[in-house]
């Protein structure tokens, strides 16, 4: 069952993070949950590294930081994704 709600919150930070980006995101959508999912788990080491990562009620810093992480992997991964793939264009 975690790897059901990885899947999910993966796709949901993938989405706000596409959605944050500016411009056009040209990888595809599980390519999106992939970097979302990369994103949540590095969110959470971060958020552990610094001790904010099991706190009393709602986790909002963790989960800041996971959406942070889901940005940055996104936006890099968006650009490895257009240089393997060989079109340079932007939009």
């Amino acid at each position: 069952m975690s790897w059901l709600w990885a899947i999910i919150v993966g796709f949901v930070l993938g989405l706000i993070a596409r959605a944050i980006l500016p411009g056009k995101q040209h990888q595809p959508l599980w390519l999106t949950t992939v970097f979302g999912i990369i994103g949540g788990v590095l969110g959470n080491a971060v958020a552990t590294w610094i001790g904010v990562n099991d706190t009393k009620g709602i986790d909002w810093i963790r989960h800041l930081l996971q959406l942070a992480g889901a940005v940055a992997v996104v936006g890099l991964g968006d650009m490895v994704y257009m240089a393997m793939k060989g079109d340079r264009k932007t939009a």
